[in-house]
């Protein structure tokens, strides 16, 4: 027979808040790091997965040379029963620093077609996951992380944001494009540093 704790999934590996700052504040200050602080960014700020977001082209996140507010996706993970797009919504902090990025792509001549890439590496051609995945690596040490991640918990960290900022499973499913919510479920076990907030607090 089954019992309530077959049933409680483990909960993934998330950034903690002091781990999030020190990302983007290393990316942030190495001028070289710009791309990849605009990727963590949007990462963090939309949940999209690694294959969607190096799927993007120029002409899915800009109209003109400004940041969209909501990006149609045409590559997603699909269900088979459920073929319709999906869409996310960018946060103004995030669309503000894409519409830097722009900017700078232009600055240093990369390609601005709509069919181009918004992520490429330094040979100009699109970022492939093997090298998102290095220099995610590579920017978790300079950050001084104690230790290793993978790319993946920059999603899992944004759905837990999320949840922690809106405590609404729904909210948190809709904008994780789950088909269930037993699977978005997942982001509301709570943190180490929320069980930290929680008992400094208590009357003893």
């Amino acid at each position: 027979m089954a019992t309530y704790a077959d049933n409680i999934r483990t909960p993934p590996r998330t950034l903690t808040e002091v781990e999030q700052r020190r990302l983007l504040k290393a990316t942030g200050e190495h001028k070289a790091g710009f791309r990849d602080h605009v990727l963590f960014s949007l990462a963090l700020g939309t949940g999209l997965r690694e294959h969607e977001l190096l799927a993007l082209d120029v002409g899915d996140v800009f109209d003109g040379d400004k940041a969209r507010r909501r990006l149609v996706l045409r590559v997603f993970k699909r269900s088979s029963d459920s073929p319709a797009t999906q869409e996310v919504v960018l946060p103004d902090a995030v669309r503000a620093k894409l519409d830097r990025f722009f900017r700078w792509k232009r600055s240093v001549g990369e390609s601005l077609d709509r069919d181009a890439p918004v992520f490429v590496s330094r040979r100009g051609n699109r970022l492939s996951a093997r090298q998102l995945r290095e220099v995610f690596h590579v920017w978790q040490e300079r950050a001084g992380f104690e230790r290793r991640l993978n790319f993946h918990a920059l999603r899992h960290t944004a759905c837990s944001n999320l949840y922690r900022r809106t405590k609404d499973i729904r909210v948190t499913q809709r904008f994780a494009r789950h088909k269930s919510i037993l699977t978005t479920s997942i982001y509301a076990h709570p943190s180490d540093e929320d069980l930290v907030r929680a008992v400094l607090d208590l009357p003893c």
